[in-house]
């Protein structure tokens, strides 16, 4: 279930199973099962209130309601509209249901140990206000245990965005494949934990509507790894050129630590003469070179991937630097200040992009880089991609990864200890050590947030940057028992 699924592709896989003979409302019978049965597995029986809207989700919950009170379970519940202002499978399942239906209010909430959210799904058509937005305050003021259908309300399910007010969540079930607002801020905060469950759409049908926004997993890049073959040898590997910074010698410094740990063969740290001995001195295993000998490097088709921009400075030299190593046409990571320096003159930039390229931007980055293209994350970093002709990734805890092609991915891991200084120069150095073997620009930028978020995720408190590239054997060891023998 890695495919992540628009809230218009879900309606489209929906529609094709419904054609290809599965009723409707058998759909909306499974996914009421489904939410039930996360239910009951994890809470004991206790008084349950089913807050219901005036579509397919507010269906899903005369369902929910049914089986629960059929498991033994007191239930109250509410509906937002008239019963016989229900149409098609949520009119049919209204009508299985011979409890009361009352009146959406507060009073509903009155002795509820237990609320399941069945007003909106993911499709929210617009912001909720009004008695619904007083509801979902009094909601989320309780302390009792609340589980979305589909999507808490008020979450777009496109976006992760808040529509006015939105509730929050301990349990979210959705059904088939996840949507985008499930792993987008603020959406995926407001899920709690987020089960996908089965039921009843066929794998088949899901490929059949091409889905290409993946959840971050191996099973998406791991065929892309270059591993090392018994008869390869260093050169095999690739040779990485870290263009460091006279003065801020720490950023490049992670660069080269990651790029190592994750596998390049060689790496040469490029700079001004100056700083060459603080670069020579954090670890014998790198070459050094003056930066003046930059285009004479590359030049030699054996330096094959470049990262360049953190701690190096912003400015002219910046650009004009990075404008000459991309005309080669290598292997490229830009990042922090080779970002920055093109905030003015973004084209210029993109114009010089020829050869497989990263972007690597924190918000207020690409907020410098693309001032004029808005929207949610995924949409921003497609956009992004499209007109710079690279990868782009853009950071954060819900970290987007887009190719020129449209292809992206999100990451799903929670490893909020990434926010240190140096976090992000160790990402860089690990994207273009996988560059260097020879792997393909987006799956090394997806490979890289994995092994980066994973590496955070099992750190935990504590963790610095330096950390990173120490525990990349560990999970890199764990990839290459995964793989068939």
């Amino acid at each position: 279930m890695l495919e992540i699924l628009t809230t218009e592709q879900m309606y489209d896989a929906d529609r094709k199973t419904i054609e290809a003979g599965t009723p409707g409302d058998v759909l909306m019978e499974n996914a009421g099962l489904a939410v039930v049965d996360e239910i009951t597995s994890r809470w004991s029986p206790r008084s349950a209130t089913v807050l219901c809207g005036p579509g397919n989700n507010g269906g899903d919950g005369f369902v929910i309601a049914r089986l629960l009170r059929n498991a033994g379970w007191p239930v109250r519940l509410g509906l937002l509209c008239d019963v016989d202002k229900l149409t098609g499978d949520a009119a049919r399942n209204a009508k299985r249901w011979d409890g009361a239906v009352e009146r959406l209010s507060p009073a509903l909430l009155v002795g509820a140990e237990l609320i399941v959210d069945c007003l909106f799904g993911a499709g929210l058509a617009r912001p909720i206000d009004g008695e619904v937005a007083d509801l979902v305050h009094t909601v989320n003021a309780g302390n009792v245990p609340l589980i979305a259908v589909d999507v808490p309300t008020g979450v777009d399910g496109n976006t992760g965005e808040i529509r006015g007010v939105a509730i929050k969540a301990n349990l979210t079930v959705t059904f088939c494949r996840a949507k985008p607002g499930h792993y987008l801020l603020p959406g995926r905060v407001l899920c709690g934990e987020l089960v996908i469950r089965d039921i009843g759409i066929a794998d088949q049908t899901v490929r059949d509507i091409r889905p290409t926004l993946m959840r971050n997993d191996p099973a998406c890049w791991r065929a892309g790894i270059h591993w090392p073959d018994l008869d390869g040898h260093k050169y095999h590997r690739g040779h990485l050129l870290a263009v460091g910074g006279a003065t801020m010698t720490g950023a490049t410094r992670l660069v080269a630590r990651a790029a190592r740990r994750v596998g390049a063969g060689l790496l040469t740290v490029v700079a001004e003469p100056a700083a060459l001995p603080v670069y020579a001195s954090d670890s014998p295993g790198i070459m050094t070179a003056p930066i003046a000998n930059l285009d004479e490097l590359l030049k030699d088709c054996r330096h094959n991937a470049v990262v360049i921009g953190p701690g190096f400075g912003i400015g002219d030299e910046t650009r004009s630097r990075i404008i000459q190593l991309l005309h080669y046409c290598r292997c490229t990571v830009l990042d922090a200040d080779a970002l920055t320096s093109f905030s003015e003159q973004p084209s210029t930039l993109f114009f010089a992009i020829q050869g497989p390229t990263v972007l690597t931007p924190h918000e207020g980055e690409f907020a410098r880089l693309f001032p004029d293209i808005e929207g949610d994350k995924l949409t921003r970093a497609r956009a992004a991609a499209k007109r710079s002709g690279a990868t782009v990734l853009i950071k954060g805890a819900d970290t987007v990864i887009a190719a020129p092609d449209g292809r992206a991915a999100i990451s799903v891991i929670n490893a909020p200890w990434l926010a240190t200084a140096g976090s992000g120069d160790v990402l860089s150095g690990i994207i273009g050590g996988l560059m260097a073997q020879g792997m393909d620009m987006f799956d090394a930028a997806c490979m890289a947030v994995w092994l980066h978020a994973h590496a955070g995720a099992d750190i935990g408190p504590g963790l610095i940057a330096e950390d990173i590239p120490k525990h990349l054997p560990v999970l890199l060891g764990e990839l290459w028992r995964s793989l068939p023998k």
